[in-house]
């Protein structure tokens, strides 16, 4: 695919994708907040579950909660079922653009296996349908409907294992974005198969005269939880790839699964409440914290040692730069994947090295999750010269003085 397309094809499904999400997430949140919120009517009234007063934007609304009966359909009924379609139709666009009709560099990680292109994103596709049959069947069980914590910790263990196991197949970025694409169909078809169906058939009931099963209700409503409480782990898988630090390291997974409960855990405390769940705070802020500790960088460079070496040259460090960097940073992007320097550093003057050392010292010195992939094979004696040049103030020479004198 042409890159210049391929880049323009990216942002509008990515707008676009965010602006559905937004649209899916806002009413979820607001109808799981409803339902913790209403209160039964003051004064009893036929079919009145619950009812509240809301007040926004200068007007003030009565919402009421019924249960219908034969025949008490409205002639206008709302639903809230093309946001959910359209953020995924519009994920998977994206998901096909980046990983599967682009060159392998996001997807797969050639040091962890011998797969190609198709294989890959073969595989990719398949974990969402496997996942989903999987576990529609299980809640659907008699396991899933009597025994519900066991079947949410069976859940988070098989998460766990197709978490890991897609960490040794792709790269930590590829990897993450298809959990979250393995979380979103989950939800998107429990809103198509399971929570949109049951719906209608109350209706139907309803139009033909007899009483809806409310057991219908409830089903549908225990998938509507479900999707909740993935909403916030897949937010920040949506966010992840700008934060090479929770996918890149040796235990990625493992941050994975710990954000996917703290996302969860979040969640939970608004749910349910934070006053009657305040002790849920507790394990969510041990877990980020451990999160932290995971992908905290651990350079192989040693500070102590290179106060005993002399500092490079910056031409030696200018011409590691030159062939490891500047293919993507640069004004003129050379390489397959990157046409534009990816967040605006460019290293082809050497006073924006100097601007951008700290970056350089954290991506490329303390994490290694640069260059992307090690696509130009930056060694680690090369990391070590950077780090010992950056060490000692990262001296770029005679253009110093010109940065010295503009801050004059």
């Amino acid at each position: 695919m042409n890159s210049y397309f391929s880049e323009w094809l990216n942002l509008i499904l990515r707008w676009f994708h965010l602006v559905a999400g937004i649209s899916w997430i806002g009413s979820s949140f607001y109808f799981m907040w409803l339902d913790q919120s209403l209160e039964p009517p003051k004064k009893p009234r036929d079919g009145v579950e619950g009812e509240l007063w809301m007040c926004h934007s200068g007007g003030f609304y009565q919402v009421e909660k019924r249960r219908i009966g034969p025949g008490s359909m409205p002639d206008v009924l709302h639903w809230f079922k093309w946001e959910a379609a359209f953020t995924w139709l519009s994920g998977m666009g994206l998901l096909a653009v980046v990983y599967y009709l682009s060159d392998s560099a996001f997807l797969i990680d050639p040091t962890r296996t011998n797969l190609n292109h198709a294989q890959a994103s073969a595989i990719g596709i398949s974990v969402l349908a496997v996942t989903w049959f999987f576990y529609d069947w299980l809640w659907n069980s008699k396991l899933g409907k009597s025994q519900a914590g066991f079947s949410l910790a069976l859940c988070l263990v098989l998460t766990a294992g197709i978490s890991w196991w897609l960490s040794q197949l792709f790269t930590g970025r590829g990897a993450f974005l298809h959990v979250g694409a393995m979380f979103g169909t989950i939800m998107v078809l429990n809103v198509w198969v399971r929570i949109l169906p049951a719906q209608q058939k109350m209706i139907d009931a309803t139009k033909e005269g007899r009483t809806p099963d409310f057991n219908l209700g409830k089903a549908a409503k225990r998938r509507s939880v479900h999707n909740s409480y993935m909403t916030l782990p897949v937010l920040f898988i949506m966010i992840s790839n700008h934060f090479p630090a929770t996918y890149s390291g040796p235990w990625n997974w493992v941050a994975l699964l710990l954000m996917t409960f703290i996302g969860g855990g979040i969640r939970h405390m608004q749910i349910v409440g934070t006053r009657r769940v305040a002790w849920m705070g507790i394990p969510v802020t041990g877990a980020l914290a451990l999160v932290i500790w995971i992908c905290a960088p651990k350079p192989s460079f040693n500070v102590g040692q290179a106060g005993q070496l002399p500092p490079p040259e910056f031409a030696q460090v200018r011409g590691i730069i030159q062939e490891r960097c500047v293919t993507c940073h640069s004004q003129h992007p050379t390489d397959d994947t990157f046409t534009v320097a990816p967040g605006g550093m460019m290293f082809d003057d050497p006073r924006t090295i100097k601007a951008f050392a700290a970056r350089i010292k954290f991506r490329v010195v303390d994490s290694s999750t640069m260059p992307f992939g090690n696509k130009t094979k930056m060694t680690a004696d090369e990391r070590q010269i950077l780090g010992r040049w950056l060490a000692a103030g990262a001296n770029i020479g005679g253009a110093d003085a010109n940065i010295d004198a503009g801050h004059e």
